[in-house]
């Protein structure tokens, strides 16, 4: 469901740093409408602090990001959230509220200060429930979902919110493996209609799939940015991952697998 206009996201050497390391150096990348953008990198590499950094909850080290030319943190976040949505790792539900209840959220860029969500809000969010299968827990209480349901809600929250720009920090968290593949491919389409996607992602496989370009983050100030058949091969992800990767062709596609380290390199085993 992505806005009916488009916007680009360009980053200007931008930097991400946290006290006494810099994890993203001069980044610099323009995040195209049409594309479908995995970040990778190991845990810690940054990639969580990256997005929140694109989203504007987060003052870059240096550099900028813009929308459309206009710098992120210079737009009143109403017009930013218009036009960009956030999915974080984690949602957590303090008060109880139906699924429904739940997925409007999404709406309150879109509805005045003094109004209530329309009859066509609730067509929008009841179509992003049906889009991620929670249509008929419309009217659950969001405290009695599974953890899965209740990241599939996560994400018909942000369709609800109808932005061009996808922000998404590990879509695929608590989801078993279809509803990992039916969000992703969800996503896809809405790349392919002339949304703006950017995905982390854990299992590079995924990436394969899905994406038209990754950034991969080494979490030491590197990073590489390319198209993902040129930029993702066994040398940069041994390096990305500090694990052995082998390439393995299967159904016309380079998957790849992480062999690990062999024993003589393994730290000793935990025992009491």
């Amino acid at each position: 469901m992505p806005d009916s206009r488009q916007h680009v996201l360009a980053i200007d050497n931008l930097s991400v740093s946290v006290p006494g390391r810099k994890l993203v150096s001069e980044l610099s990348a323009r995040f195209e409408p049409g594309e479908f953008v995995a970040i990778l990198g190991r845990n810690g590499a940054g990639k969580t602090l990256t997005m929140l950094t694109l989203a504007g909850l987060r003052r870059p080290a240096s550099g900028s990001v813009q929308i459309d030319g206009r710098r992120v943190e210079e737009t009143k976040r109403r017009d930013v959230a218009r036009k960009l949505a956030l999915l974080p790792q984690t949602v957590d539900d303090i008060f109880p509220a139906s699924v429904l209840e739940t997925a409007l959220i999404g709406r309150h860029p879109h509805v005045g200060s003094l109004q209530w969500e329309s009859a066509t809000d609730r067509q929008i969010a009841m179509r992003a429930l049906e889009a991620v299968d929670l249509a008929e827990l419309a009217e659950r209480d969001v405290l009695t979902l599974s953890g899965g349901e209740r990241r599939r809600l996560a994400i018909a929250q942000i369709l609800t919110q109808s932005p061009a720009i996808y922000l998404l920090d590990e879509p695929t968290n608590h989801l078993d493996p279809q509803h990992q593949l039916d969000t992703l491919e969800l996503f896809r389409g809405i790349a392919d209609d002339g949304g703006t996607v950017i995905a982390c992602l854990h299992d590079v496989n995924l990436a394969v799939r899905f994406a038209d370009r990754c950034l991969l983050l080494y979490g030491d100030g590197r990073w590489e940015c390319g198209p993902r058949d040129e930029i993702l091969d066994e040398r940069r992800l041994e390096g990305l991952y500090d694990t052995p990767m082998e390439a393995v062709d299967w159904r016309s596609r380079r998957l790849f697998v992480a062999t690990g380290r062999n024993q003589a390199t393994k730290p000793d085993s935990f025992s009491r």
